[in-house]
C-alpha cells in the first residue's frame, strides 16, 4: 500500500516558514515567495499542495488570501488550506475560489455543528485539523489547550463523513525527529476518515515507516525545504522503492 505524500507550505508574515512545536518564536524562513515554492512542487510531480495560513491561525481571521488567490491562478495544484477559518462563509468562500479542502480545527471544537453542516454540503471538501499537546487537542493556533482528547474528537468529526483527519503531534511538529506512527495508526484504527500524518519527518525513513505501517497519507515541509530529500525521492519513498 502506498502513502499519499502531500507537501506542506506554511505562510508566515508572506513568507514560507516552518515553526517548531507551534512555536511562533522558534520561526526558520525557507522562502520568500510562497507562489513560486508552489510553482517548483508542481513541476517536481506534485498535484495536491497543503497550505496553512500561520498568521490567519494565531489571528483567528484571514490574512494572507492575496498570496493564496496567486497559488490557486500560477499553478493547478488541488489545494488543501487551513488556518483563521472560522466561519461557513470562509469555508464557502475558499470554495469557491477553486480550494478542493478547506481544514478545520478550532472550529471543530467551538462550533462543531457548523462543521456538520459543511460536511453534509461537501464531504469531499473537509478536512478536520486534530492537533494534539499530550493527549489534548489544541486551538486557536495551538495557543489554547480544549480540554478534549484525541480520539473522542476524532471519532466525533468521523461521524460527520469528513473527507480526513490532520493529526499532529506538536511535540514533534517541526523536529524532524519523526512521526509519531504508533499514535497514527492507533487513531486510524478508530475511524473511516483518511488520517492525514503531520509533523516530524526528517527523513526518507519517516516516510517509509509511515507506509510500511499502512498510514494513508502524510503532509510534509520542513524536510522537503532544507534538503533533507527532494521532493522526488520522498515521492518514491511514499509509493515503496527502496
Amino acid at each position: 500500500m502506498s502513502l499519499e505524500l502531500i507537501p506542506a507550505i506554511d505562510i508566515l508574515g508572506g513568507k514560507v516558514v516552518r515553526l517548531r512545536e507551534g512555536d511562533y518564536d522558534a520561526v526558520t524562513v525557507y522562502a520568500e515567495d510562497p507562489a513560486a515554492m508552489a510553482r517548483e512542487l508542481e513541476a517536481a510531480g506534485a498535484t495536491r499542495l497543503h497550505l496553512v495560513d500561520l498568521d490567519g491561525a494565531r489571528e483567528g481571521k484571514p490574512v494572507n488570501d492575496a498570496i493564496l488567490a496567486r497559488i490557486a491562478a500560477e499553478t493547478g495544484l488541488r489545494l488543501q488550506v487551513g488556518g483563521g477559518i472560522r466561519s461557513a462563509e470562509r469555508a464557502r468562500l475558499l470554495w469557491g475560489r477553486g480550494v478542493e479542502r478547506v481544514v478545520l480545527g478550532t472550529l471543530a471544537v467551538k462550533a462543531p455543528e457548523v462543521v456538520r453542516a459543511l460536511a453534509e454540503e461537501n464531504p469531499a471538501g473537509v478536512v478536520v485539523a486534530i492537533d494534539a499537546r499530550d493527549g489534548e487537542v489544541a486551538v486557536e493556533g495551538w495557543l489554547e489547550g480544549s480540554g478534549r482528547e484525541t480520539a473522542d474528537l476524532a471519532r466525533e468529526v468521523d461521524g460527520y463523513g469528513v473527507a480526513g483527519i490532520l493529526y499532529t503531534r506538536i511535540e514533534r511538529d517541526g523536529t524532524g525527529e519523526g512521526p509519531d506512527v504508533g499514535a497514527t495508526v492507533a487513531l486510524q484504527r478508530e475511524v473511516e476518515a483518511t488520517v492525514i500524518a503531520s509533523g516530524g519527518i526528517g527523513h526518507l525513513d519517516h516516510v517509509r515507516a509511515l507506509r510500511d505501517a499502512g498510514v494513508r497519507a502524510a503532509v510534509c515541509g520542513r524536510a522537503l525545504f532544507s534538503g533533507a530529500f527532494t521532493l522526488a525521492e520522498a515521492f518514491a519513498a511514499a509509493a515503496g522503492d527502496r
